[in-house]
């Protein structure tokens, strides 16, 4: 299991930053929505969940950002739901992290 804290997230550079820290992805990730919807399709990118099935990945803190930027949360919701390499699940609840 990996978990994306989006905790403090306020742009669409800052996340993919988050997501590519998160998931362990090469420095030649391209940090945009087409390169991080073809690392969650690609089993060969991401480590391997267990039993060598899926990869879970919780996202938690993710209200601030859906708040600061709806129309790049869309797109990331979006992204994540067609994910096929990893089964995607978002946290609700508290954190002991405080978005500014």
């Amino acid at each position: 299991m990996r978990r994306i804290d989006l905790h403090g997230v306020v742009d669409k550079d800052a996340f993919m930053d988050r997501c590519a820290a998160a998931l362990g992805l090469p420095s030649w990730f391209g940090r945009n929505w087409d390169a991080l919807a073809d690392a969650l399709s690609d089993p060969g990118q991401l480590p391997e969940g267990p039993e060598g099935g899926a990869l879970v990945v919780v996202v938690t803190g993710w209200a601030g950002f859906e708040e600061r930027q709806p129309e790049q949360w869309e797109i990331a919701r979006d992204v994540f739901a067609r994910a096929s390499a990893a089964r995607i699940r978002f946290e609700l609840g508290s954190s002991s992290k405080q978005d500014p």
